[in-house]
């Protein structure tokens, strides 16, 4: 009864048509609205910044917010499974379904990785790239040819919205093709809480559950190539005739006291800080999902406190390292 209200209510709020204050990409910070102050014609040397409260997320209205877990976690939502054996570490909100941001593009990637698609081709960034959704900014330009390859290590590791819009966009049979294909393998590997409307994860409207998700990152571990592309740290790309770097959305990736085979993060304000990875800990392989954590770097913190929780729990024999 509980998910059928909060599913009723994502898609309430969903229907509104609101407007953003913000600037950003997906799993980018927001910025300030900046206002030049000026007297008779003439701007003063200094600029007055007015902080205006981003909206809240999804969870936030259907106050989920408001429930406690023993690890005092800043995620409304968390699920924490024993790959191998399905075991339930930790659970909290799992059933709700809420958007997901751009742990969208581990979807998105699952269908390239799949189709076994030429990815040397080039590919070339177009207006329709462009985000009309939120309308964040990109560091690639309308004009900017990418190898298919490229880009698919952008949308995975950078959360480059624009690189991920190509991908569907330039899927055979089109974009439209391309997220049919997105619910039908959603459906088809038992995520029945998913509903995706566009590749990105720009869109409210791509909504799932952490038990769904948790689904997903345990099939896309099966793919070497999403392994690889989504922990990388760093990659830098020839755009014409400059080298530009990209980075990694999430620096635990690079941390000592990780040990990870799979990542994506997410951002939008409907969503609120989200982040799926597959780790080893304490010599289990578990999948962790967090969705909706409020505050930049809580999601980080609250995985961080799910490590320590399961290394120490380990240690005193609470929880038995599977043999």
């Amino acid at each position: 009864m509980k998910r059928l209200f909060i599913q009723a209510l994502v898609v309430a709020i969903s229907s509104l048509s609101l407007t953003s204050v913000w600037s950003g990409d997906a799993d980018g910070s927001t910025a300030p609205v900046v206002h030049h102050a000026s007297h008779k014609g003439r701007p003063f040397h200094r600029s007055l910044v007015r902080f205006v409260p981003s909206r809240p997320s999804f969870g936030e209205v259907a106050g989920l917010h408001i429930t406690r877990d023993e690890l005092a976690l800043k995620s409304s939502v968390a699920y924490v499974i024993d790959q191998d054996t399905n075991e339930v570490l930790l659970s909290k909100n799992d059933e709700a379904v809420l958007p997901i941001a751009s742990i969208t593009k581990l979807m998105t990637g699952v269908l390239i990785s799949e189709a076994k698609l030429n990815m040397d081709e080039p590919i070339t960034i177009t207006e329709d790239e462009i985000d009309t959704e939120k309308g964040s900014h990109s560091r690639l330009a309308v004009g900017a040819t990418l190898t298919r390859g490229e880009l698919l290590q952008l949308a995975l590791m950078s959360s480059e919205n624009r690189a991920a819009h190509a991908l569907g966009r330039t899927f055979p049979g089109g974009l439209e093709a391309f997220v049919s294909l997105m619910n039908a393998k959603a459906s088809s590997i038992g995520m029945k809480d998913t509903r995706y409307a566009e590749p990105t994860g720009l869109s409210p409207r791509n909504q799932s559950s952490a038990k769904d998700l948790a689904t997903l990152v345990g099939y896309a571990y099966n793919d070497p190539l999403l392994r690889q592309l989504t922990t990388n740290g760093s990659y830098s790309v020839e755009v014409g005739r400059r080298r530009m770097e990209f980075r990694t959305t999430n620096h635990l990736v690079s941390s000592p006291n990780w040990d990870i085979g799979l990542q994506k993060t997410g951002y939008i304000s409907e969503a609120g800080q989200c982040l799926v990875m597959q780790a080893k800990i304490a010599g289990r392989k578990l999948i962790m999902v967090f969705l909706d954590s409020a505050g930049k770097f809580s999601r980080i913190a609250d995985a961080e406190r799910v490590r320590r929780w399961i290394e120490n729990e380990t240690r005193r024999g609470a929880l038995r390292t599977p043999t």
